[in-house]
């Protein structure tokens, strides 16, 4: 397992009192169970009813977006490793 570092936007992390979240992981996977399991209120923000990430919702492993990468949120991690999830706004 690798430390590595969660880095939430405003709006989430308004849901669990820190912007930035440490924790252990082997995978990016792993980091975001890690993340919901211990603010359970992030589940439904992240995740839709079939436990994909919401359409909305961006997951960058370093600076490389999950969802482009041919291993998705299965990349392996390493120690120092930074995970940013980013939420689209809309409104008009």
């Amino acid at each position: 397992m690798a430390h590595v570092t969660i880095h939430l936007p405003s709006i989430l992390a308004s849901l669990v009192g820190e912007r930035v979240v440490p924790v252990d992981a082997a995978s990016v996977a792993g980091a975001l169970e890690a993340l919901t399991a211990r603010h359970p209120a992030l589940g439904q923000a992240l995740f839709d009813e079939s436990g994909a990430l919401r359409e909305h919702v961006l997951c960058f492993h370093n600076k490389e977006n999950t969802h482009w990468h041919a291993q998705g949120l299965g990349q392996k991690l390493l120690a120092g490793d930074k995970l940013t999830i980013l939420q689209a706004v809309t409104g008009g």
